[in-house]
Order: C-alpha cells, then structure tokens, then sequence
C-alpha cells in the first residue's frame, strides 16, 4: 500500500465565520495550520498550528488503528475553520468545534479537537513564556507517579521483569502475564519495554478462555506480592473482558494483595455493570482509556462506582474537557489515572504531565517509553527519575517535532488485534 502523504493545509486566506472577528488578542491570529503523519516504529498524526507572530504549537491526534480518519476530519473539515480566528480563544474554539459540528462526541471528533485544543495550549503558554501547568494554576505537586509495564509469559517471568522495574525506581507495576493454554494474550509482548498491540496490516486474531484467565491472575498477585514486598503499588488491566460476577470474584481474589486498581474490568457501556462489581469488591476499580466526553463517565462518577478515571488528554477533547471531568471527579472522590500507553504522542505526554502537576486530585500516570526513533522525532524536556516524571519547565508544553525527522517515516497501516472465544464466537479485546 502506498503511504498517504502528509495532510498540508497552510496558505488559507479566508476569515472565519459571520458575527466572528478574525483579529486575536494582541493581534494573534490563526495563520495556518497543517497536519504531520509519521510511523517511527508506529504510527502518529500531529496538528500543527502556526500563528500570525510566527509562534506555533502542536498537539496529538492519534487514534490507535483509525490514524487517517482523524487526519481527514482535521483536514478537510476542521482546519477551513480555523484559519483568522483569535489563538487565545481556547475555550470559544473549544465550543465552535464541539456545537457546531452537531455531530458531537465520538472518538474521531474528540480527538481531532483535542489536537486544536493541545496546540492553542502550547501557543498560549508559549506567548506567556510559562511552561503550561503554570497557566492552569500552578503546580499542586512537584513530579508525577507514573507505572510501569512489567508482562512476561508466565508467572515467574512477569515478576523476574517487575523486580527490574522496581530497582529502576518505579514505585508502580502494572502486571499482566500469559495464560495457560493461550497462545497470546492481551499486555504480553516480544519487546518488554515498547508494547505495541497494533501489530499487522489486517487484524491479528487471538483466542481467549476466561476460566483459565480467572486461575492465574491471583497466583500472579500472590508471587508479586511476595517478591516485591508491600511497599510497591501493583496494577492489572482485565482489558474489558469480564461479566460483572466474574470481575467481582476476580477483585475480591486479590484483595488480600492489596491491589492499587483493577483496570477496565468490563465493557463499560452499561455503567450499572458497576454497581454489581461493587457489591462482591473493595479492590479500586478504574475505567476510561476509551472515553471521549464527560458524559460517558457521568454516572460512574456521580454514582461512585469507580475510584480513577483513565480519560486521556487526546482521546477527550483536551486539555480543556480533561479539566471539567477531573473537576467534576473530584466532588465525588474519584482521582485520575489517564492512559499513557505507546499509542500516545510525547506530545500528548506532556500534555498530560502538565495537566496531571495542575489538578487536585491526580492518582498516577501510566508511562509506557517511547522508541529512541519516537523520542528523535519529538524531542521533549520531560524525564523519568525514581519512579517519577517531571515535567519541562521551558514556555508551552515543552515538546516538539522535528518534521524533516518525521518525513522519513511514512505512514504504515497497522490495525488492533481481535478477539474470540476458543469455539469461535467473536469477544472483546
């Protein structure tokens, strides 16, 4: 297949639309604005936007196995739109794109906004010459926990690799590890350090047994707990593949371990699906890396049934409706916990650590490194230290792309594995 070239839209003339005026605060208008595709290792779509003062930003628009469907929507509907319109106007932009496109919400929507949102961000923060958690009210912490990602495939190597995250520093370990009798399973890789599950050109497909599954994870707790000690925060990720009896039997299996949370425990359509885990359970429950608003989590939060919410900075909408979800969070109790896994941009990491340093009630990061390729293409000023990141202290959101860098690596398809049960019913990955 020959790689899609890169998304350019940057010689707009037009003003923006009646009633509106095209000059900024300060005279900073929206000049131009182009998208970047790149695949080092995998693949990305970056929003670029450039202003009339020739200060620019960036954002991450990347949707895991769907990349050129945000690139198109960016492209052909968003960025006519943007082009004279006032770059301070984050919120007034935030609206125009969410009401008046009438088809609201949806990840594609969300996340072609969340890239505008990110970049006029970066802008502001850029125009100020403050790093950008300084423009959402100042640090509430210094540095922020993050967890790593230990999977083997068995018992014994998951935890061999989650002693190695320990003496690197990390404070949190997520474990996943492989089941008997399957031949793969969901959070194991070949690559111990940079998992990618979007793996092939059509989707790969995988079996799966939950009684099997339901054996092993408490035996995988019980042999963590052991090695590691008691001071180490352990995580799991069922990754939407349980009923609500089955996740309640699970959570309370591993109570006596005292995990830190049980991630996406099942499909979390039917919110009431909580409600049931609650009553067999005190292991924290967390959800959200596939949210978009807030209304898809209104219920589970109002109604406390889950103690983090995953929503990430790309796929809901930004920085700005990120802040209104862990706002409204807040009140009932519930701390952030947003995905950070591969398929994120540093751009979107970030993002995410400045917004995780500003907020009241961040739980942990998740952080999953990037390829030294990635790291290349964007360069960034956030770093790892002791279980911890902190972020860049330099204007705006302390990243970039290096897009000549970038051209060298075109676009790939690459699709997320699908799932079935062993006599061959289609099931959730």
């Amino acid at each position: 297949m020959d790689s899609p070239k890169t998304s350019n839209a940057n010689s707009h003339d037009n003003a923006p639309g009646d009633g509106v005026s095209a000059n900024g605060q300060g005279g900073l208008v929206i000049r131009s604005a182009k998208v970047i595709i790149t695949c080092p290792g995998r693949n990305f779509v970056t929003l670029k936007i450039e202003t009339n003062q020739g200060v620019y930003g960036i954002g991450d628009a990347t949707l895991n196995g769907r990349e050129l469907a945000v690139a198109s929507y960016l492209t052909d509907h968003v960025i006519p739109c943007l082009i004279g319109r006032d770059a301070h106007r984050i919120e007034d932009i935030w609206q125009y794109l969410y009401k008046g496109a009438y088809w609201r919400r949806g990840p594609v929507t969300m996340s072609a906004i969340a890239a505008v949102d990110m970049a006029l961000w970066d802008i502001k923060a850029k125009v100020a010459g403050l790093p950008l958690y300084q423009l959402l009210g100042g640090a509430s912490r210094e540095a922020v926990m993050v967890y790593g990602h230990a999977n083997g495939t068995s018992i014994e190597d998951t935890v061999n690799v989650a002693l190695d995250y320990k003496a690197q520093g990390y404070k949190a370990i997520r474990l996943q590890c492989g089941v008997p009798g399957l031949a793969s399973t969901y959070g194991v890789s070949k690559d111990k350090m940079f998992y990618e599950p979007a793996d092939a050109d059509l989707p790969t497909e995988n079996l799966w047994n939950t009684e099997a599954y339901m054996r092993v994870v408490p035996k995988l707790f019980a042999a963590a707990r052991e090695a590691l000690g008691d001071e180490v925060h352990l995580l799991h990720d069922v990754h939407h593949r349980l009923t609500p009896i089955e996740a309640g039997r699970l959570g309370r299996d591993l109570e006596p371990y005292r995990p830190f949370w049980m991630e996406d425990a099942v499909v979390a359509e039917n919110q009431d699906n909580f409600r049931l885990i609650r009553q067999h359970t005190t292991t924290p429950l967390a959800v959200g890396e596939i949210f978009n608003t807030i209304w898809d989590c209104k219920e589970l939060i109002q109604n406390q049934l889950i103690d983090y919410i995953r929503a990430t900075v790309v796929h809901a909408g930004g920085i700005t409706h990120l802040r209104r979800i862990a706002a409204f969070a807040d009140i009932y109790n519930v701390r952030t916990g947003c995905h950070g896994a591969t398929d994120l941009s540093p751009v979107c990491m970030a993002a995410a650590l400045h917004f995780d340093r500003s907020i009241p009630n961040f739980g942990i990061q998740e952080y999953m490194r990037h390829t030294e390729a990635t790291d290349e293409v964007f360069p960034h000023g956030y770093r790892f230290e002791s279980g911890f990141l902190y972020s860049s202290e330099t204007p705006g959101l302390g990243v970039d792309i290096d897009e000549e860098k970038a051209a060298k690596y075109p676009y790939k398809r690459a699709y997320l594995p699908v799932n079935r049960l062993q006599d061959g019913t289609m099931f959730n990955w």
